[in-house]
């Protein structure tokens, strides 16, 4: 007897959808509009991969330009998961 497939969508999670609003220190990066936090994370990588900050080696590392180190709190390097808790101290809720 063959199982039933789903076919049920995957729903967007709505956190990442809520616009939040970055801090003057986010906004050098990602632009000062309340945007939903999916996108700003994407903002952010492309501004990481545009200004080559992955590190060649590890690429789990990103290295802080000056405006990176901003948000980084003065950090010259961090993992990107550690980047991310860093990054929600910058935003507010829109």
């Amino acid at each position: 007897m063959p199982k039933a497939e789903k076919t049920t969508a995957r729903k967007p999670n709505a956190a990442l959808m809520k616009p939040v609003q970055p801090d003057e220190a986010l906004a050098a990066i990602v632009g000062s509009t309340p945007i939903p936090r999916g996108e700003l994370t994407k903002k952010l990588w492309d501004y990481i991969k545009k200004n080559k900050l992955q590190d060649e080696k590890k690429k789990t590392l990103i290295n802080a330009d000056a405006a990176l180190k901003v948000v980084f709190g003065g950090k010259e390097q961090v993992t990107m998961f550690e980047m991310t808790k860093l990054v929600s101290v910058h935003i507010k809720s829109a």
